[in-house]
């Protein structure tokens, strides 16, 4: 089912730069480049940009989890897909590709829907900001993370990391990150504040799927609301970031979900969860 107001006449199903799955109100996104470490391409970034723009329209997709195959999460951007061809490309062009990247990360944050990132293996470049946007990172003990930009003679604070690391992991870790690009192991990443969960590598999978299970099932507006004033608060005021929890939480109050919790309470039994 989908939207009456929905502007599409049908949603995508199946995507061509990465697989594509729906399971239980879980949505998968694998990056299956496994012999080049899952590298985007112009082409899967668009994609993703497109399906995060999509994804809320899902009726049946509550948490979307983002992986990759093989050995690695993902080792950023196609050498010779992308990197080849911006030395050749116009100004103008440059500056297309450059917001589309940026568009993946703002769609990340903007949609409603909780975002898991699974990493094992390197998470190097662009991959890295992908899971920074995210809001869960699930690192298993053979994660890396290397905001290398710098390394390849361009700005360390590329598709957003300027603004979303320091807010993740404070200005001084971020500035190290950011200006020296070098690669960190997951247990340095998750002493900066980078790692929502660090697991053994054969435990991945399950720690995934467990927390996937959870946020699907849970309270999906409140889940919602939430992160929409993480990311809208980030910037306010305090007054003005107060006013905006007092609407929304008026708003939440009116829901079916507030009232199924009083019941469940009363009942002495587990919520169920509408989302309505």
């Amino acid at each position: 089912m989908t939207y009456r107001f929905h502007a599409s006449p049908r949603l995508t199903e199946h995507w061509r730069h990465f697989r594509f799955a729906k399971d239980g109100g879980v949505a998968t996104v694998t990056l299956d480049r496994p012999e080049k470490l899952n590298p985007l391409t112009f082409e899967s970034y668009a994609d993703l940009r497109d399906l995060l723009a999509e994804l809320p329209h899902h009726q049946d997709v509550r948490a979307l989890v983002i992986r990759g195959e093989g050995k690695g999460f993902c080792g950023g951007g196609d050498v010779d897909e992308i990197i080849g061809e911006l030395i050749r490309m116009e100004p103008r062009d440059l500056m297309r590709f450059t917001k589309m990247t940026g568009a993946v990360i703002r769609a990340m944050r903007e949609c409603p829907i909780p975002i898991i990132t699974a990493i094992h293996g390197i998470a190097a470049g662009a991959g890295a900001v992908v899971a920074l946007a995210s809001d869960f990172r699930i690192v298993s003990r053979s994660g890396r993370f290397a905001f290398l930009f710098t390394k390849v003679g361009l700005s360390g604070g590329d598709m957003g990391a300027a603004y979303l690391l320091p807010r993740v992991v404070g200005l001084g870790r971020a500035t190290e990150l950011l200006m020296l690009g070098d690669t960190i192991d997951a247990e340095t990443a998750g002493r900066y504040g980078l790692v929502s969960r660090l697991v053994a590598d054969d435990e991945l999978d399950t720690a995934v799927a467990d927390l996937a299970r959870r946020l699907a099932d849970g309270p999906t507006l409140a889940l919602a609301q939430t992160k929409s004033l993480l990311t809208a608060e980030l910037d306010m005021s305090m007054p003005a970031s107060m006013e905006l929890d007092a609407m929304t939480q008026a708003l939440l109050m009116t829901t079916r979900d507030h009232a199924e919790f009083h019941a469940a309470f009363t009942e002495r039994r587990a919520p169920r969860w509408e989302g309505r």
